[in-house]
């Protein structure tokens, strides 16, 4: 329960404000992913590096780590909060961040719509953070950890790594951060957001079943004794929930955080109702497992393409994953479809890039989510993806045309006899060569700092249809809201 009484006017603020924090938030996670996924992937990179100040930016996950550890995990402080925190002590922070706010709104008319964004990156106990870490380093070796539906489990937290990307270059000094359309801030008073750096995919899987639950309810209590937490009752905090079984036992206390997610997965399998929406979350994207495949990479291997449909991966799957069997019984006997059950290890991830990489279409159908891994490595090796998948909400949709780069079938069309590959087959080579294009360049088009500008501009004139703010008296007026 918020020590702070919630009024209608301060939550209509509130809300119009936090809107206007998620969108640039949205274009900041946008352009570091971004970043990530379209620098080459070395896959014999030296997992020592020596970091020097002009180095260019590790993408490999483990090569990352072990740099980040050993360049960061000496430099701690801990905000663990060592006196109860009571509702003076609350009452006191909001005096002092109330103070600050006004004095921006005075000085700024625009605020908060002037970027950049005030980010409190909160130093949690290492048992949150970087233990976690060490965790996942000492062990990712071990390819006999697998899940129970035999996916490798030190993948899966690779896959859904986005947590580690970004508090990677929140934290690290400004002259060496990728991007700089967010600030750090030092005092918890100054923030507009506030991340909490906790590994929850990485604790899912490498801990105890019980003895992760236990991390989970200590986090939960770390971060809802926070002064900043109790005054907002979380509406300002982003937590990354990447993974769709992670934090799951006590995700029912922070449903009001900015939640990162790998999709909304609307069916109910995952989230309970009121957890999850496109109002107060993101969706981020999964991190590919396969290497980048650049403008040269598809040029050399367009005339190789010589399979119309390919897929490589988990035959059969729960839940909304169902779809996979149909589909298989539909197309893996036809002419010019390759069909394969994935494997694990450094053998199934080149077999599953060659193959993309020979393959016109690469079929992505539901997991056990609505969303699936299986897309981005597509869209990183140029090979068109075919979207089978009823319930998806895709990653920056508000920014990215997927048809421009994807094509999307129902369900019920792709399993009639017959019918994908005869869509597939109609698609013109014009076209085929304009997504296969739109692929490789899309990147470049939407980190253009004009875009940055221009959606800027919308959110100023959007903004004005949601929210009449005088800003000088600091009154906020909620008229509408956002969907």
């Amino acid at each position: 329960m918020a020590l702070l009484k919630q009024t209608p006017l301060t939550i209509a603020r509130s809300n119009a404000k936090s809107r206007i924090l998620l969108f640039t938030l949205f274009l900041f996670a946008f352009s570091l992913l971004f970043a990530l996924f379209s620098l080459t992937r070395n896959p014999y990179s030296d997992p020592y590096p020596y970091p020097t100040p002009n180095a260019k930016p590790e993408t490999s996950f483990v090569a990352s780590i072990e740099r980040f550890l050993a360049q960061t995990s000496q430099r701690f402080r801990d905000d663990t909060v060592t006196s109860l925190t009571e509702d003076g002590v609350v009452r006191k922070f909001d005096d002092v961040a109330s103070k600050i706010e006004r004095q921006r709104v005075y000085e700024d008319s625009y605020y908060p719509l002037s970027l950049p964004i005030r980010v409190y990156v909160y130093e949690m106990p290492r048992k949150f953070t970087y233990d976690l870490l060490w965790l996942f380093r000492n062990t990712y070796k071990d390819t006999s950890n697998l899940t129970s539906n035999g996916s490798p489990v030190h993948r899966l937290i690779e896959q859904h790594s986005i947590d580690y990307w970004l508090w990677a270059d929140l934290i690290v000094p400004e002259s060496e951060r990728l991007l700089k359309n967010v600030v750090r801030v030092r005092r918890q008073e100054e923030a507009d957001l506030f991340y909490i750096p906790f590994f929850t995919t990485i604790s899912f899987f490498l801990l105890e079943k019980q003895e992760c639950k236990a991390l989970y309810r200590e986090a939960l209590k770390w971060v809802t004794d926070q002064p900043a937490w109790k005054r907002s009752e979380g509406r300002d905090h982003i937590l990354p929930v990447h993974h769709p079984w992670s934090f799951k036992s006590v995700r029912r206390y922070v449903k009001n955080a900015i939640w990162l997610l790998p999709d909304m997965d609307s069916t109910g399998n995952w989230y309970k109702p009121g957890q999850v929406s496109l109002e107060k979350d993101l969706i981020l994207p999964y991190v590919p497992n396969v290497d980048f495949c650049d403008v040269k990479c598809v040029s050399e291997s367009e005339s190789k393409r010589s399979t119309l449909l390919f897929f490589r991966g988990r035959l059969k799957r729960n839940a909304g994953g169902k779809i996979r069997a149909k589909l298989v019984a539909e197309l893996s006997s036809a002419e010019g479809v390759v069909i394969e059950e994935g494997t694990a290890g450094e053998v199934g991830k080149a077999a599953a890039q060659n193959g993309m990489r020979r393959s016109i279409f690469c079929l992505n159908p539901a997991g056990d989510t609505p969303s699936s891994a299986r897309l981005f490595d597509a869209i990183v090796s140029g090979c068109i993806p075919v979207i089978v998948s009823d319930e998806l909400e895709l990653p920056f949709e508000g920014i990215l045309d997927y048809r421009k780069i994807a094509l999307f079938v129902s369900s019920s069309d792709a399993t009639q006899p017959g019918y994908l590959l005869k869509f597939l087959r109609g698609i013109s080579p014009a076209q085929i060569r304009e997504m296969r294009r739109n692929l490789v360049q899309i990147a470049g088009k939407l980190v253009n700092i004009k875009l940055h500008t221009r959606r800027s501009q919308r959110v100023v004139k959007e903004s004005r249809s949601i929210c009449t703010c005088d800003c000088r008296r600091a009154n906020f007026t909620s008229t509408t809201s956002l969907s």
